[in-house]
């Protein structure tokens, strides 16, 4: 139980720093959660990604099965991490429209 809370500790604030640092050199405010499922793909996934381009249908089937034989914790896991690229969109508004500039 504890490594659960660790590892969703760890998830929503690697993912809202990551996205932080995305969104201000960027300047795209959304950037990651847009990315986010890229990255769900890359950790869930255990075959090259060139699979999603020559044979999609296989790929995204595939994927979708492996994802939703997740244990419910690694779901909520990842849930976490996307949480964490929501909050880090909404908190970089926040800051814009309070009149930092952030590079």
């Amino acid at each position: 139980m504890i490594q659960f809370i660790v590892s969703l500790i760890l998830f929503f604030v690697l993912f809202f720093g990551i996205a932080f640092i995305l969104n201000m050199l960027l300047r795209q405010t959304w950037i990651m959660s847009f990315v986010y499922p890229i990255v769900v793909l890359l950790i869930v996934d255990d075959f090259p990604m060139s699979e999603y381009f020559t044979n999609p249908a296989w790929a995204f089937s595939s994927f979708w099965n492996k994802f939703v034989s997740l244990n419910g914790y690694d779901i909520v896991i990842l849930l976490f991490g996307f949480l964490g690229t929501i909050v880090s969109g909404i908190v970089i508004q926040k800051l814009r429209k309070n009149g930092y500039q952030m590079f």
